[in-house]
């Protein structure tokens, strides 16, 4: 097992790492809890798989528990799948010291998170992300939300764990494509500051989506490393600093935006074609060189990912998008602050550019 910690003060928390950690994730759990009890959310999909595991578990330490199984899917993540769980996460007795363990991909780490964040005014939460997605990205650093009609991600709060668990076995039951959004999110940590990192995803990311287990825990393990290191540094955003784990998501969002939040374009996807777009757009306006943005497209596109619009299955025109991006939370001033490039490995924040320049860009992607 591999142990690294989130530094945040009073409310750092250990992230771990290692294969069958749900099996035995007793001995974690147990210390955290004031009582020997604890409340288990989970998709169906997920359960089916990984709820009898954990409870087993749980047991083992003498830590009774109650579940709540949500539908899988985007479409949970909204203001109806928030008041489902948090009226029974009351009914249940919650209390503010309880531990709510969040067991599944994104849709489920953020909405629990979420709910955790204002029920009792705040009570506590374990990650335990069973996606590739999920355990590299979205369980660690405390953004917690859902979706509205507005956009992706709206309404929300930063609501740190108490504990993650990342049990890489759980990749094993998941299907090509989901793993496969779920490593855009590898090869992101490698664009925005890691050329030699991105080099990696180059040579070892088909042996990742293939199922060889050392790419794999390389991959957790670096990427979480990364997204804790930057997280602590600027843990609500504040700086430009944690604004560079949006590259791709400005373009993604609207994509997603686009496509109703729907399984036509799962969000690791939508952030593949928006990593690729933002190069674009960074060597569109002599920023970075075309062969870096041909790069980037050229790894998506080999691995199975979106890298271009007509991949994405988006045909909106270049206003339409631009529309959506303006809702982007981002926004400040009236601008979007957006994440291009210098090149692979040189990300940075920039508002030069308004949502006028972007949606002639994107027409002129529609043309490619």
């Amino acid at each position: 097992m591999e142990q690294l910690t989130v530094d945040l003060g009073a409310r750092s928390y250990p992230i771990l790492i290692g294969d069958g950690l749900i099996r035995n994730i007793g001995p974690h759990v147990a210390p955290l809890l004031k009582r020997p009890r604890t409340m288990i959310v989970t998709d169906a999909h997920v359960a089916e798989h990984y709820l009898v595991p954990l409870g087993t578990a749980l047991a083992m330490e003498n830590i009774s528990f109650s579940s709540f199984v949500l539908e899988p899917g985007e479409a949970t993540k909204s203001w109806a799948g928030l008041a489902r769980l948090a009226e029974w996460l009351i009914g249940e007795g919650i209390e503010r010291s309880d531990h709510v363990v969040a067991l599944g991909g994104g849709v489920i780490g953020d909405l629990v998170g979420f709910a955790c964040s204002i029920v009792k005014r705040g009570c506590n939460f374990i990650q335990v992300p069973t996606t590739l997605l999920a355990q590299v990205d979205s369980s660690v650093g405390g953004k917690t939300a859902i979706n509205v009609a507005a956009g992706k991600n709206m309404i929300g709060a930063f609501h740190q764990p108490a504990l993650v668990v990342v049990d890489p076995t759980t990749l094993e039951s998941l299907p090509r494509r989901d793993l496969a959004a779920g490593y855009a999110e590898v090869v992101k940590y490698g664009l925005i500051n890691d050329a030699d990192f991105f080099a990696w995803c180059e040579a070892h990311g088909a042996e990742l989506l293939a199922g060889d287990s050392s790419a794999r825990h390389k991959a957790i393990a670096h990427s979480v490393a990364a997204k804790a290191r930057i997280v602590a540094a600027d843990e609500r955003e504040t700086q430009d600093i944690r604004a560079l784990l949006n590259l791709g998501h400005s373009f993604g969002h609207a994509l997603e935006a686009e496509t109703g939040y729907s399984d036509k374009l799962l969000h690791g996807e939508a952030v593949a074609a928006g990593m690729a777009l933002a190069h674009r757009l960074s060597a569109a306006q002599g920023l970075c060189t075309v062969a870096d943005a041909d790069r980037v497209a050229a790894h998506l596109a080999a691995v199975g990912l979106p890298y271009d619009l007509a991949s994405a299955g988006v045909d909106a025109d270049g206003a339409t998008l631009a529309g959506h991006m303006a809702h982007d939370k981002k926004v400040r001033g009236g601008k979007l602050p957006l994440i291009l490039t210098r090149g692979i490995g040189q990300s940075f924040v920039t508002d030069e550019f308004g949502l006028d320049t972007v949606a002639a860009f994107l027409d002129g992607e529609q043309t490619r």
